[in-house]
């Protein structure tokens, strides 16, 4: 028999991950005119320096600083236009974890600032679960502690209010900070994107609320 502790943790994984579905369903509406750029050439050899040392586990605002894109950091860029180019048709795209070995080579480069090919170096289901993994790794989660308990209970007390509920959370998603809101901004672009190929790659929008849901609050 689960524990009362277990039954809190319980809940509030299935709350964190429905609220990611509710989050992405809005952004849905607020993004379906934005595309990601195709054709971009930032995963060919030539373009994969990492200008610092220790990319994981390092705070948005810190790499948001480097950034060349919206403030999003460059490994995250870089791993999503791979998955771009290869991986949205790709039949569990999340759900299946990538090499081991090849998951900590990634990481190993990205951190020591070396030239990172993903396509002779990685393959879509290491990509994806070491772009899991950057985010994990993060010292503050896409949704820092103090949003994630007011997040959880303007859904659970509106969510009979689908219109309120909704106005609240464009609210609350606002007042991420900047590096954090266009990180989740762009994450969620390409995550409905995702969602579009649903029909090949078996991730809906549920789907991928199950397997980010608990990343993106930690």
């Amino acid at each position: 028999m689960s524990s009362p502790k277990e039954v809190h943790r319980d809940k509030q994984l299935v709350l964190s991950q429905t609220v990611s579905w509710f989050v992405f369903f809005i952004l849905q509406q607020s993004l379906s005119s934005v595309k990601i750029k195709q054709g971009t050439n930032k995963v060919a050899p030539d373009f994969q320096l990492t200008k610092r040392r220790n990319n994981f586990g390092v705070p948005l605002e810190t790499l948001a600083q480097e950034a060349t894109q919206c403030q999003v950091p460059f490994v995250v860029t870089q791993m999503v236009e791979y998955l771009e180019m290869f991986g949205l048709d790709h039949v569990g795209l999340f759900r299946i974890s990538g090499s081991v070995n090849k998951i900590k080579a990634l990481k190993q480069k990205y951190d020591e600032g070396e030239k990172v090919d993903l396509i002779n170096d990685g393959d879509i289901d290491s990509v994806a679960s070491i772009l899991k993994l950057f985010l994990k790794e993060l010292p503050v989660a896409v949704f820092p502690d103090n949003l994630h308990a007011n997040l959880l209970k303007t859904f659970e007390d509106n969510k009979n209010h689908m219109a309120e509920c909704t106005r609240c959370l464009k609210r609350l998603l606002s007042s991420l900070p900047k590096a954090h809101y266009s990180l989740f901004q762009f994450l969620s672009t390409f995550l409905l994107n995702v969602a579009s190929h649903s029909e090949m790659n078996h991730m809906t929008l549920e789907n991928l609320a199950i397997v980010f849901g608990p990343t993106l609050f930690q």
